[in-house]
């Protein structure tokens, strides 16, 4: 039997992750073996969270040697699928308090030195996690020009793409509009501010993005005619009302929004899981971070949508056994299949050799 090219390549790719040690959940394609399968892709995505490593992390270089190894294999699989239009990236990207501005070393140490140019020859659509926040400008302005991370121009891959702390980007010639939320006021607002030069003014910057992010996503729901969306924030599903226990006694890692009265929320948060459910769209697909890993188990079910916890990007403590990323494949007629690249978790908590 004659084997395709896109087949060849996976093959290939495979037998790289079987010598690395890592795996491939629910095979993702190349564009030629879609094509054999009577179906046709307009494009593909990373999604990759919770990266940055910082060198003085638990007084060791394994999550560097994670960090890297996750890299690699990203590059890899841009190389085989041929299409990856952009990448998502759910934040904390700069372990343990963010940069400080543009000039910052860590753009060059967390992200242009560990990332092949392959892998930053495309837009990374950007979300503050809660770490990112700490030494930002961010969290002591109200401006968001002011913000480390905000680049408002697409075409310079020197840097993230964010225009604002929430934004959304359409994109019609995939038939997909991305929507990205800066909602950490309501997750984890007592963790985070205090760890900032303003804690008072950090909270009404972040109460005031949270509110802004659902005034965006509401107007998205009301006026977007894309058949996919793909939404993300720093958070996971199991973190949003509907899903979160609210009778459990409260402990640190309790979403802020638990202690707050319901008038502190902004309008359309109790309902969001909803919209995520909404089965009248071909295809929503949401990601989020802040735990350390990439699975669909410990995220609240959305079906008939889908959703990913995707914070397993090899940074910090590497406390989660399944260290990867997600692989989305924007296909027509409306919808998006994902998949999950898991590395080796033996090979990558290894102490880093330098």
């Amino acid at each position: 039997m004659e084997v395709g090219k896109g087949a060849f390549c996976y093959l290939l790719l495979a037998l790289a992750c079987w010598l690395k040690g890592c795996s491939v959940s629910d095979t993702p394609s190349s564009p030629d073996t879609v094509a054999d399968q009577g179906e046709r892709r307009r494009g593909s995505f990373l999604v990759i969270g919770d990266w940055g490593w910082d060198p003085n992390a638990h007084g060791n270089l394994k999550s560097k040697h994670c960090q890297q190894l996750v890299a690699d294999v990203m590059h890899e699989q841009m190389e085989l699928l041929g299409d990856v239009k952009f990448i998502v990236n759910v934040g904390d990207s700069f372990y343990p308090d963010g940069v400080h501005n543009k000039s910052d070393p860590q753009w060059d140490e967390k992200w242009r030195q560990v990332y092949s140019p392959l892998v930053r020859s495309v837009p990374w659509y950007s979300v503050y996690g809660n770490h990112d926040y700490h030494a930002d400008p961010c969290a002591c302005s109200e401006d968001p020009a002011s913000c480390a991370q905000v680049n408002a121009d697409i075409n310079n891959l020197d840097f993230f793409y964010m225009p604002d702390t929430s934004f959304h980007q359409e994109l019609p010639e995939l038939d997909t509009e991305v929507i990205v939320l800066d909602i950490n006021y309501l997750m984890w607002v007592n963790q985070t501010c205090p760890h900032t030069p303003c804690p008072e003014q950090c909270s009404e910057n972040m109460k005031k993005r949270a509110f802004q992010a659902f005034e965006l996503f509401q107007e998205r729901v009301a006026r977007s005619t894309a058949p996919n969306w793909v939404v993300f924030s720093h958070y996971p599903t199991d973190y949003f009302p509907g899903a979160w226990n609210t009778s459990e006694p409260l402990q640190w890692w309790t979403p802020s929004w638990v202690r707050m009265g319901s008038s502190e929320w902004p309008s359309g948060f109790p309902e969001f899981l909803t919209a995520m459910s909404n089965a009248s769209r071909s295809s929503i697909t949401y990601f989020g971070g802040h735990r350390h890993n990439v699975d669909q188990r410990t995220v609240y079910n959305t079906t008939p949508q889908t959703n990913w916890l995707s914070g397993g990007g090899g940074g910090w403590s590497t406390d989660g056994d399944e260290q990867g990323f997600v692989v989305g494949e924007i296909m027509e007629g409306g919808k998006v299949r994902t998949s999950a690249i898991i590395v080796n978790i033996t090979d990558c908590l290894q102490e880093m050799v330098v």
